[in-house]
């Protein structure tokens, strides 16, 4: 018989409750009673950075989301990265960071390479200072399956315009879902020159998906 989870925490967050509880040797996140993010696989959270970074140098990073650490966690292991932009929503979320989930990640908030946004990430893509390599958004539980609807601007046409303006000419927004969005995969094609998909297997439902959006590289002079 599985173990019964225990609340760790409850907090009143920006978005309503915020629920960490652990799970035998593994912590869940609930938001407003809907199962949000766990640490038991990371798997595609660190698929969703190196398919951002690879192959880059010095790259400046934006991170769209903390969630457990494993996003800045593998940014930070990967020697082509020099700076990393996190932007977090929630205050609870970045304490449970620095403390229950520091093992996960938590604890890559002490790198100098990195700066700590807390804000809602739709507000900070009009005020962040770019441009930036890549760009890691992992809000929510992606296009097609919001927890909180004020998230669904992200995924618009305007989100992914201000996005876009953010990056460098040949850079990269990954993007991570729950399941593939055709929609969502549309505006994307309308705004970058090559789209891909990346699947992540899962032990139930659908796969987990990492979009992979690349801008045409600047002309050589």
């Amino acid at each position: 018989m599985s173990e019964r989870p225990v609340v760790i925490d409850r907090r009143e967050g920006v978005n309503g409750e915020l629920v960490l509880r652990r799970a035998g040797a593994d912590h869940e996140v609930i938001a407003n009673g809907t199962f949000l993010m766990d640490t038991r696989d990371g798997r595609s959270e660190r698929a969703l950075v190196r398919a951002a970074i690879e192959g880059l140098r010095d790259a400046r990073v934006l991170i769209g989301g903390l969630g457990v650490g494993f996003s800045l966690d593998e940014a930070l292991r990967a020697p082509g990265v020099g700076e990393i932009v996190v932007v977090e929503l929630e205050p609870a979320v970045v304490d449970w960071a620095r403390t229950h989930l520091r093992a996960h990640g938590g604890a890559g908030l002490d790198d100098p390479r990195v700066t700590l946004i807390v804000a809602d990430l739709g507000d900070a893509l009009a005020t962040l200072a770019g441009p930036f390599d890549a760009v890691c958004l992992d809000v929510d539980n992606g296009p097609g399956w919001l927890v909180h609807e004020r998230n669904r601007r992200l995924y618009a046409e305007a989100g992914i315009r201000r996005i876009h303006r953010l990056l460098r000419p040949g850079g990269r927004l990954t993007v991570w879902a729950a399941a593939a969005d055709a929609a969502f995969e549309a505006r994307l094609r309308e705004r970058f020159a090559a789209v891909r998909l990346v699947t992540i297997p899962v032990p139930r439902g659908d796969d987990d998906v990492v979009y992979v959006a690349e801008l045409t590289p600047a002309r050589s002079p």
